[in-house]
């Protein structure tokens, strides 16, 4: 480089030419090398079983692309430092392209580390509460490394500007009130940051976790930094903030097993006997495969003055097939009841008389 500098010392244009041809063609030239070791990776990948070699590849391609073209750019705007003013423009230019492909490769290391023990994880189980638990402390901690390093690396980009970090100085040094307001503003997300953190290590709450929230039944879809999205029944999305969960209490079915038994009431005259009941739901049970085979039961829990309360119990492996087998239950209980023992569902008795009849009772003697 030193023999170009002094071929084309007297002709800055022609000089400023060569250099940047042959940045572009050793830019090429690299890129061409990456591009067939690339792509003997990914030959590589596609005679592996999992599918974690080509997301790896996919997820790295792109930022390594950029550490590339930022390096040797930094390193050819060296040999332009006559030309003062074009000089720091690329050199400015390229220490951000470099700053922020490193950052973005890390970046996306934190995602396919995150990815790569994710596919660890079996979640098909009927009681994966384990792996529910881990894959919730991983994506907690997958979002917040993340966020701390793309605070950290827009910083070091700042700092690069003389004027920038002036003005940072000129803030720190008249903090006073600004300190204060931002403060306050700051203390709200930073409060979510640590409850986000807190849930990731004692894990009140798990992804895929069954929750009864603001009177509404769904699944724990997303746990994020600063909120969390339930999934109802309805196909709703409930957005709820992160630290509601450390200061409301919720109900969580599935805290410590997925296993759950639901309950089905019936209310039926005092003279149905409920030993056929029982009998009847013994037998029904056998041939679901809804029931786990742990809980089945008939008991009386209530009575009434013109009726009887029964509660059904039956127990399935999570609430989602709990809830169906509930349903079953209960239209089968019904349908039992009326054809074997009609007239055993619970009846008030003013509602058994004719309208004119309650009419007059509560007119009252008529003189």
């Amino acid at each position: 480089m030193d023999y170009l500098n002094n071929l084309f010392q007297n002709n800055e244009n022609w000089r400023l030419f060569f250099i940047t041809l042959i940045f572009l063609v050793c830019v090429s030239l690299f890129l061409i090398i990456f591009n067939k070791i690339v792509k003997r990776f990914e030959k590589r990948a596609s005679k592996t079983n999992t599918g974690i070699d080509n997301f790896l590849i996919k997820l790295l391609k792109v930022p390594a692309i950029w550490i590339i073209f930022s390096t040797s750019l930094h390193i050819f705007s060296t040999y332009l430092a006559d030309d003062a003013e074009f000089f720091n423009v690329l050199k400015k230019i390229s220490q951000i392209l470099l700053i922020a492909s490193i950052g973005w490769l890390l970046v996306q290391g934190v995602r396919a580390i995150s990815k790569f023990s994710q596919n660890k994880l079996n979640l098909s189980d009927s009681d994966n509460l384990e792996a529910r638990g881990k894959l919730t402390q991983i994506r907690m901690f997958e979002a917040v490394i993340i966020a701390i390093i793309i605070i950290v690396f827009i910083a070091i980009g700042l700092m690069t500007f003389e004027t920038v970090k002036n003005l940072g100085k000129g803030i720190l040094a008249s903090a006073g009130v600004l300190g204060i307001i931002v403060g306050l503003a700051a203390q709200r997300s930073a409060g979510q940051l640590l409850s986000g953190l807190q849930i990731a290590i004692t894990q009140p709450i798990k992804i895929d976790d069954v929750v009864v929230i603001e009177g509404e039944w769904g699944r724990i879809e997303e746990i994020n930094i600063t909120y969390v999205l339930v999934k109802l029944w309805d196909e709703r999305r409930l957005v709820v903030p992160i630290d509601y969960f450390l200061q409301t209490p919720i109900q969580n079915w599935t805290s410590t097993t997925s296993h759950i038994i639901g309950t089905v009431y019936l209310y039926v005259s005092y003279d149905l006997s409920l030993d056929p009941l029982r009998k009847r739901l013994e037998s029904y049970l056998k041939t679901n495969s809804k029931w786990d085979g742990r809980v089945q039961n008939i008991q009386v829990t209530d009575s009434k003055e013109w009726y009887k309360e029964i509660r059904v119990l039956v127990s399935s492996a999570d609430s989602s097939i709990n809830w169906d087998l509930r349903v079953e239950v209960r239209e089968m209980m019904i349908d039992y009841i009326n054809e074997n023992f009609p007239g055993s569902f619970a009846k008030i008795e003013t509602m058994n008389k004719p309208i004119e009849r309650l009419i007059e009772e509560k007119r009252g003697p008529q003189t």
